[in-house]
């Protein structure tokens, strides 16, 4: 878990993760009326999962998949 391969693994997730909540937030409505306190919330919340989830099913120690 503590290894730098773990940790990129993590990073990437969690990065792919933003965008794509963040993505999913700017087409559900249109830019003008966006609540940006809660559409960062949003991405925040999502980013926060993919984390933990990457931290709770790390199978191998090299990496932060369960099925690797």
């Amino acid at each position: 878990m503590w290894t730098k391969t773990f940790w990129l693994d993590l990073a990437e997730r969690a990065i792919k993760t933003a965008a794509q909540s963040a993505a999913a937030v700017l087409t559900a409505t249109s830019v003008e009326a966006i609540d940006w306190a809660a559409g960062g919330a949003i991405v925040g919340v999502a980013t926060a999962v993919s984390v933990l989830t990457s931290l709770a099913s790390r199978g191998n120690s090299d990496s932060a998949s369960l099925v690797r």
